[in-house]
């Protein structure tokens, strides 16, 4: 099989990392028998500073054609001056979402083994703990009008029903494929849109008689994420407070370096990235954790080009590594980011 995905190395850390996760699926693709074809392209700070915009035209265009993008991470302070759709994240991450209608965010939360130990919280907490939280992408306050007056600033929240229904279905699908149970997160002692919100979420839970619900108000979840996080199977919520939500699962890891993120629109189109930054304090010097990255690329592999058994020979090659101590120096080990993918990228074959 010829897979053919587009590559956006993006920023800071970024390529290092992608090179890394480059290298595991060339290994991935001797193995199995297939063909990798990655379509290199710029966006965020990286464009801007090659003479274009944060998503220049052949960027998106491949983005589009291929269906598949695997990206490294945008933005950083160099770029911090810059306003509104000019700033790499926002003129590129964005419109990406958007424009591919890419609304639904999976992050995982399953600590590893061999990271339990360098998580804040104790084992007997974290273990057995194994959940996704699914975060509607394109809709909410990110994407509402907003500005400057001579009043102030405003950000408009809104949600649509239809918005709502269709990241809900996504959720309660999910859910049957797992433990059937969904933790619908909101704020609907406040907000109308949170209103809204579970309403149309308990619409869609009656379709799925099998699936528990439990609604929790965000503030809530915020400490029993960290209470009980063995409770929680699917964690459904809007995009302001998935993004928050989703850094402070990432404690639970043990690390936010080993998290992978796909954002999916219906098919298999898809976006996989990290959910770390660009980290510009540490870029070029080898220090990247790029074992986030290397997931990522594994999620690819199963979402984008339905390749469940190579993609599952990337984690059990990422597990081994773990536990074998082949990791950078957050995790305790002293490889570099391209000995980690070179171990891993060893393992899989």
């Amino acid at each position: 099989m010829n897979i053919t995905f587009t590559y956006l190395p993006g920023d800071g850390i970024g390529p290092e990392v992608g090179s890394a996760a480059l290298a595991v699926l060339d290994a991935m693709a001797a193995r199995f028998g297939h063909t990798i074809e990655a379509e290199h392209h710029l966006v965020g700070g990286a464009a801007i500073d090659a003479g274009h915009k944060p998503l220049p035209d052949e960027s998106f265009a491949s983005c589009e054609r291929t269906g598949a993008i695997l990206l490294g991470a945008v933005g950083g302070p160099k770029w911090d001056h810059l306003k509104g759709e000019d700033r790499p994240e926002l003129g590129s991450l964005l419109p990406l979402r958007k424009r591919l209608n890419l609304y639904s965010n999976i992050r995982p939360c399953r600590p590893y083994p061999a990271l339990l130990d360098r998580a804040p919280l104790k084992r007997d907490r974290l273990e057995g703990t194994d959940f996704v939280v699914m975060r509607e992408l394109t809709g909410g306050i990110y994407f509402g009008d907003k500005g400057r007056d001579e009043q102030g600033a405003y950000d408009v929240c809104r949600y649509s029903e239809a918005e709502v229904e269709r990241i809900a279905v996504k959720a309660f699908d999910l859910a049957m494929q797992r433990r059937k149970k969904v933790t619908s997160v909101d704020k609907s002692n406040v907000l109308e849109t949170s209103r809204l919100w579970r309403e149309t979420v308990i619409r869609v839970a009656a379709r799925y008689p099998e699936v528990e619900l439990e609604h929790l108000l965000v503030d809530a979840m915020t400490m029993h994420m960290l209470t009980r996080p063995t409770a929680f199977d699917v964690v459904l919520t809007e995009n302001m407070f998935g993004d928050i939500l989703t850094d402070e699962a990432s404690v639970l890891a043990g690390s936010m370096g080993v998290i992978p993120s796909a954002s999916l629109s219906d098919g298999r189109m898809g976006m996989f990235e990290p959910i770390h930054g660009s980290a510009p304090d540490i870029a070029g010097q080898g220090k990247a954790n790029p074992i986030a990255m290397i997931l990522s690329a594994a999620w690819m592999l199963r979402l984008s080009f339905g390749l469940d058994a190579e993609a599952a020979s990337v984690e059990a090659a990422v597990e081994a590594a773990l536990e074998a101590g082949e990791v950078t120096g957050d995790l305790g080990g002293a490889l570099s980011t391209p000995e980690v993918g070179r171990a891993v990228a060893k393992r899989v074959a």
